[in-house]
């Protein structure tokens, strides 16, 4: 830990933060209210995967399905048109579309062996952009005067590190640059992440070995061939149980770091309300609280 102390954190003239947990429970809003301050770089790991690392293959996949149609793909083919993804901080959908869904291709489905591809693209391209960040840091001030900086991460870096490991190569880099920072959800942030993702179920990036037997289990369950496999049933079938096996890879990593509670990060107003909920963290962890 690059801070042991409420202390020394408040001290620091220069401030390196991680946050990490389910998605949903508030990394990029608390990311964003202190980019608005303009002492804060806002480094979002998403947004550098898809558009560092996925950014081809996201564009290769619209002009695949632009081609299927014979005006665009007549202009396609002249260069009259270019198909690019426009990739925000605040929409990533080109990335979740990408990644896609498993199941019947008459509902949007890719076939299994696709699907599992493009995980392994995302799991890649998500490793990069992790250990981009200490680079980052420095390009943020030396470039653009910022003397903070907060990593944005996404749902799934619990899927790419094994906090179990001391000599992890990515969690030591990220927590040898950055306090590590586990926003922890309540069971009822749980049921409602559940609630909400029902309603409006997104592609996410899965372990190879839990994906496989989720997939392996769901036609079992279901006595369906992959081909008939509602993709959003199955992603939906998927979504809980990837919560409850998430929880304990998020818990090993919070070991490195320290732990906020979700609701008192959806309080926040500012920036000094950061710094201060981080303090707190840190003599909570100091006392063993």
């Amino acid at each position: 830990m690059i801070y042991t102390t409420a202390r020394e954190w408040t001290d620091a003239p220069r401030k390196r933060a991680l946050l990490f947990g389910m998605s949903g429970l508030g990394k990029t809003h608390a990311s964003t209210l202190l980019r608005s301050s303009g002492k804060w770089f806002h480094y979002s790991i998403d947004y550098r995967i898809g558009t560092r690392y996925m950014g081809e293959h996201i564009a290769d996949n619209f002009k695949r399905e632009a081609m299927k149609i014979p005006f665009l793909r007549e202009l396609l083919m002249s260069d009259s048109v270019s198909i690019a993804s426009n990739i925000t901080f605040d929409n990533l959908s080109p990335l979740s579309t990408y990644l896609g869904k498993p199941g019947n291709p008459d509902k949007g489905g890719l076939p299994f062996d696709e699907y599992q591809n493009r995980q392994n693209q995302h799991t890649k391209a998500e490793i990069a952009s992790l250990m981009d960040s200490t680079s980052f840091i420095n390009r943020a001030e030396e470039i653009y005067g910022y003397p903070n900086f907060i990593c944005d991460t996404g749902g799934s870096i619990c899927e790419v590190v094994d906090a179990e490991n001391p000599s992890d190569p990515v969690m030591t880099e990220l927590s040898s640059n950055m306090l590590m920072v586990w926003i922890k959800g309540s069971e009822a942030h749980t049921e409602e992440l559940v609630r909400r993702f029902d309603r409006a179920p997104k592609p996410m990036c899965y372990q190879p070995q839990f994906l496989l037997s989720c997939w392996t289990a769901y036609l079992e369950e279901k006595g369906k061939t992959p081909a008939q496999v509602d993709p959003d049933d199955f992603i939906r079938w998927t979504y809980a149980r990837a919560l409850a096996h998430r929880q304990p890879r998020y818990a090993a990593m919070s070991r490195w770091g320290v732990t906020v509670l979700a609701e008192d990060v959806y309080d926040l107003k500012d920036d000094a309300g950061f710094i201060a909920l981080i303090a707190q963290a840190l003599e909570n962890r100091g006392s063993g609280a």
